[in-house]
């Protein structure tokens, strides 16, 4: 779970963010305004992350502020589960990304997994779409729901890439250190707990 100073810092952006998009009346934007600031404040106060910095990840956010979606393809090949060793920290994860505005899920499963394992597959099955306040760590500055899908190996190999610097299948009881942001281990036990059911209904918060 989210510290409590994260959450309230959330709300207040959210409610500046949504007033700023949707006021008309000057004094009610400048008072959106000193809540946006408020919101900064505490960011910085409690991550020491310079408030410009905080500022500008949050000036790009407009209009009604809604979740980020995160998405992430399970693949399986002779029940061993496809990870990718991830540039940014050296750690490992599900391969997927962000979803882009023009693409589908199913788009972007499909883009994630060429770009950043260079394999081609075919999603079958969400397996769960989590709140990441609730299951990952660090905290995010941003709402996020992270979409697990089973996906079928159909081939490929590993290029290279600005993303990833290799990828493999792994066993449960033999994984690489995991990057817990993006996936943490009950997240890839449950994926591996789907891929042997015949039937699975979605999770989710």
């Amino acid at each position: 779970m989210e510290p409590k100073w994260l959450e309230y810092a959330k709300k207040l952006q959210a409610i500046a963010q949504a007033g700023l998009a949707y006021s008309k009346d000057i004094y009610d934007i400048e008072r959106f305004q000193q809540i946006r600031e408020i919101s900064l404040e505490i960011f910085h106060e409690y991550t020491g992350i310079d408030q410009e910095i905080i500022r500008d990840l949050f000036a790009r956010e407009t209009g009604y502020p809604t979740p980020k979606i995160d998405v992430r393809a399970a693949v399986f090949k002779e029940n061993k589960i496809l990870l990718v060793k991830e540039r940014a920290d050296n750690l490992w994860a599900l391969p997927g990304g962000w979803a882009d505005i023009d693409t589908s899920l199913r788009e972007s499963l499909l883009k994630e997994a060429k770009e950043e394992a260079g394999i081609d597959i075919n999603p079958k099955r969400i397996i769960a779409i989590f709140d990441t306040r609730k299951h990952n760590l660090p905290p995010a500055p941003s709402g996020i729901y992270k979409i697990i899908v089973e996906c079928e190996y159909l081939g490929g190999e590993f290029q290279n890439n600005i993303e990833t610097l290799e990828c493999g299948f792994f066993s449960l009881d033999h994984l690489p250190p995991l990057s817990i942001g993006r996936n943490t281990y009950k997240q890839i036990e449950l994926c591996f707990e789907v891929h042997n059911k015949e039937f699975h209904e979605a999770i989710f918060d």
